[in-house]
């Protein structure tokens, strides 16, 4: 009982852009200017899609969702990072690190499972447009999203709630600039084992399924394109396809490369540079990447602001 309060009152000091304190101006205020960008992008695309009825349809409905969950992940991250360039101490509680990382893997959980279900959207909207109001139903998407948060809540808690199965008696000093598992795993005295590999198993099982859903949507989306008669016909639907599929391979490579290989425990030289990336890289790309290329939410975008002029 004695080691478990010792483990929950732990703080531990976060060093990730410690060699690099005479570039802590230039860090906090590019970090900074991508942290407001992200927020007011995902967070207006979210407000965009909710007020406007022309974006009231599956695609713009999970693409709000997944903006929604950007935004959660860079609220999670960000901020904490921030504040750590310009403090002495750097601490960050063990109650913190559980909730940085808590919100963090509900995010990434949620975000997998919505871009496997705006493949499938785009799939059905392709290669069944008759059948689209009927198998893309409000109901249906709406379901869709419930078990995407259910799914990315209980990840969350049953990765959280093997942590205090740990004890922490080493080295204070967290080789990253947040609370990611991994880092914590290393600083452990309890062998994180079974921990590892529940990683390994649930982030596997989600990143399997999630791809698996993707490429096969995305097979049967390219043969479709590739009966079509019409050129333009093919443009046009490529071009639906092209952001989403950008974001996915992008977002798919980090979470693989980061967590799914078996000994990734041991690999702390590489987590910054990807953590980065899949955090507040990815995030801040997302509104770009399927904003700028999408006619109808700059098309909306133009006469939101007409009409508040």
């Amino acid at each position: 009982m004695a080691g478990e309060n010792y483990t929950w009152s732990q703080e531990f000091i976060l060093t990730g852009f410690t060699d690099h304190s005479e570039m802590k101006i230039i860090l906090f205020v590019s970090f900074f200017t991508i942290y407001l960008i992200t927020i007011v992008g995902n967070l207006g695309l979210v407000v965009l899609i909710s007020t406007e009825s022309r974006l009231h349809t599956p695609m713009y409905f999970f693409l709000g969702n997944l903006a929604l969950m950007d935004a959660c992940c860079s609220c999670a991250i960000t901020p904490k990072m921030l504040v750590n360039f310009f403090s002495k101490d750097r601490m960050i509680s063990f109650y913190e690190c559980v909730a940085q990382f808590y919100f963090l893997c509900l995010a990434e959980t949620s975000v997998c499972f919505i871009l496997a279900a705006m493949a499938y959207d785009r799939y059905v909207a392709i290669c069944n447009p008759l059948h689209y109001p009927i198998l893309m139903s409000k109901k249906f998407c709406t379901q869709i999203i419930i078990g995407v948060y259910v799914a990315g809540n209980l990840t969350s808690i049953i990765h959280v709630g093997f942590l205090f199965r740990l004890t922490f008696c080493r080295s204070h000093q967290i080789n990253h600039f947040f609370c990611d598992i991994v880092p914590l795993y290393r600083l452990s005295c309890t062998d994180p084992y079974i921990n590892e590999w529940i990683m390994f198993i649930f982030s596997g099982s989600i990143v399997v399924f999630t791809v698996a859903t993707v490429l096969v949507s995305y097979l049967y989306i390219v043969f479709s394109i590739l009966r079509m008669k019409s050129q333009k016909g093919q443009g046009k639907a490529f071009s639906t396809c092209a952001s989403h599929f950008v974001s996915v391979s992008i977002f798919y490579g980090s979470i693989l490369f980061m967590y799914i290989q078996p000994g990734s425990v041991e690999q702390g030289n590489k987590d910054i540079p990807v953590s980065i990336f899949y955090t507040i890289v990815i995030p801040f790309l997302n509104p770009f990447i399927y904003s700028l290329r999408n006619k109808e939410v700059i098309r909306t975008l133009k006469k939101t602001i007409k009409k508040q002029k």
